[in-house]
């Protein structure tokens, strides 16, 4: 039987999509009957709308995404057609860089210094500034700096007009090889949603047995991942993906990603996780709308024991 042929939209190049790279890599797809042509969307807006638009079948990427292309429907008394399954970024990948060693880090610590804000992507912001929230600090109360990419931020901290960034891999690793430190890793928040699959509600009704797959290669990655020593797995994916990163690098940084719990252990999606990734949109304003669970998740498809 000939395998399924899709187009799987990659939303953006970063470390913490490693399961990914390591599926595609190891032919675990193509083991689940699934040919796939990883594409790199052009920018995170567009790996949405190319999935609506059919410029692909499937991608990976946040809930946030949907739950904002949702929250405009609502406002427009549209339906939305995106639909998420399979969690695989169970968490948060951003880490805040300092410049001193600060074992004792609080939210207050960030009240008074220069702070450079990830905002290559709306989460980032929004899950900190609900963090802040929660610990009793106005967000509007810490020195935020200019907006600027993370990489921009990277060079600002190296060249010392900044004092803390929030950056996730492999500028993280960057700036502690340059001598900075990690004040706070936000994984320490617990499991929300960070990353999972995505498509329309069309396709995974009439792709379901292809979805199902996904998700079976997907949680054989997973497992791959978390029995197999950091190097060997940075030696499998990053002459591809990461050619630019030396080995010890990436290893430093799957290391880091592994103890932090950053992967999830399946791709089962539970509620509480999606609900505290849902909060932080709400309380930031990205948001409106306080949109269910299960009109946003595939619960069903995104069980293992089911695919």
């Amino acid at each position: 039987m000939r395998n399924e042929q899709i187009i799987l939209y990659e939303n953006l190049r970063a470390c913490s999509y490693t399961p990914f790279y390591l599926a595609q890599i190891m032919g675990l797809f193509e083991e689940e009957g699934v040919n796939i042509h990883l594409k790199l969307s052009p920018s995170p807006p567009e790996t949405a709308q190319g999935l609506i638009e059919g410029r692909a079948d499937v991608s990976f990427g946040g809930p946030m995404r949907v739950l904002m292309h949702h929250n405009e429907a609502i406002a427009t008394n549209n339906s939305c057609p995106l639909v998420c399954f399979g969690q695989v970024v169970a968490r948060d990948p951003f880490i805040l860089i300092g410049r001193t060693p600060n074992l004792n880090f609080s939210f207050h610590d960030l009240v008074g210094p220069s702070v450079g804000v990830a905002i290559d992507v709306p989460t980032p912001w929004m899950t900190l500034q609900d963090d802040l929230s929660r610990a009793g600090i106005d967000p509007a109360s810490i020195n935020r700096a200019k907006d600027a990419s993370m990489r921009e931020n990277t060079l600002a901290f190296k060249k010392g007009s900044l004092d803390i960034v929030q950056v996730f891999e492999p500028y993280a690793e960057e700036l502690i090889e340059a001598g900075g430190h990690i004040w706070h890793s936000f994984s320490a928040r617990g499991d929300i949603a960070f990353t999972t699959f995505y498509s329309t509600k069309d396709f995974v009704a009439k792709q379901r047995s292809t979805c199902k797959s996904l998700i079976r290669a997907m949680n054989k990655s997973l497992r791959k991942l978390h029995e197999t020593p950091e190097l060997e797995i940075a030696n499998i994916i990053g002459p591809k993906y990461f050619p630019e990163l030396k080995v010890s690098s990436y290893e430093n940084i799957i290391r880091r990603y592994k103890m932090a719990g950053l992967w999830s252990q399946t791709t089962a999606l539970p509620a509480d996780a999606f609900v505290r990734l849902k909060a932080s949109l709400l309380s930031g304003g990205l948001i409106q709308e306080d949109i269910p669970y299960n009109i946003v998740i595939d619960q069903d498809l995104s069980d293992p024991e089911k695919a």
